[in-house]
């Protein structure tokens, strides 16, 4: 069979499954969408119909085509400077305020989360932006940025660090001449300069416990909640408090807030949120 149908009970089997792993809440209006983005993992297993998929999965249970699945329903729109009052924000209050409170401490120690990293480009803005402030000099500063996503095929191409010259437009032509170098296909790929101070990894946000060592300056997970339900929202946002130093901040979507949830941030503005210091 080449191009099988999706039955409802079908779609909600496979609708089941994504949230139930990743919290990403699917909309009747999806169903053409699912079915559209799966139809290559049904040629690619040589299935005859998404019930024959559905019993793989179940079969497999959370292993590697569950994280296909993800892959493959997964939406992943982002830019460099994408919604820039943020990164306006951090360069013109926030980094200079933490470097002046971490010096008086005797502290060079700054650690950002980015939790939804998609392609790399709000991780690698951040690393421009950390630059300009000169806090990429390993000899007065140790920065690091945390990157993670639930998708194993944009984490990959965010360690590739390569860019389309479409892609790399909103980056200011100096900084794109200092922290990129252009190949001789055309893309621009990113410095090992700006590279160093980050890490990659795939992480499931719903897990109960993240595998991390320190807390964070600040996280940035943007545009993510919007794909969970209410009860999913509250979760996370009271999950990464607990990552957050006293007095760091949470960045979220410019289409999200946390109105309606029960959470221990002070609101600073419009999606960004505050862990009050000690």
């Amino acid at each position: 069979m080449n191009n099988p149908k999706l039955t409802e009970k079908e779609f909600r089997r496979l609708r089941d499954l994504v949230y139930q792993y990743s919290g990403i809440t699917l909309s009747d209006q999806k169903m053409d969408l699912v079915r559209g983005r799966l139809m290559k993992r049904i040629r690619l297993h040589g299935l005859n119909s998404f019930s024959d998929y559905c019993k793989m999965l179940g079969e497999r249970g959370s292993g590697d085509e569950l994280t296909a699945l993800i892959d493959a329903i997964s939406t992943n729109k982002t830019d460099f400077f994408r919604e820039n009052a943020h990164f306006e924000f951090l360069e013109q209050e926030v980094l200079p305020a933490l470097m002046d409170e971490k010096k008086s401490r005797s502290i060079r120690k700054v650690r950002v989360w980015s939790a939804a990293c998609s392609t790399g480009e709000e991780p690698y803005t951040l690393a421009i932006l950390l630059r300009r402030l000169g806090l990429d000099d390993s000899a007065s500063w140790d920065c690091k940025i945390l990157a993670t996503d639930i998708s194993t095929k944009v984490l990959q191409k965010a360690v590739d660090g390569e860019y389309d010259p479409d892609r790399v437009r909103p980056i200011p032509p100096k900084e794109l001449e200092s922290c990129f170098q252009r190949l001789s296909n055309g893309k621009y790929r990113i410095k090992d300069q700006q590279r160093k101070m980050l890490k990659f990894g795939r992480l499931n946000l719903l897990r109960e416990k993240y595998p991390f060592r320190s807390k964070f300056d600040f996280i940035f997970c943007r545009n993510v909640m919007i794909y969970f339900d209410s009860p999913t929202r509250e979760r996370l946002v009271n999950h990464f408090y607990q990552y957050l130093q006293p007095g760091g901040y949470l960045f979220v979507g410019h289409s999200e807030s946390l109105s309606g949830l029960t959470h221990p941030y002070s609101y600073v503005k419009p999606s960004v949120y505050r862990k009050e210091p000690s």
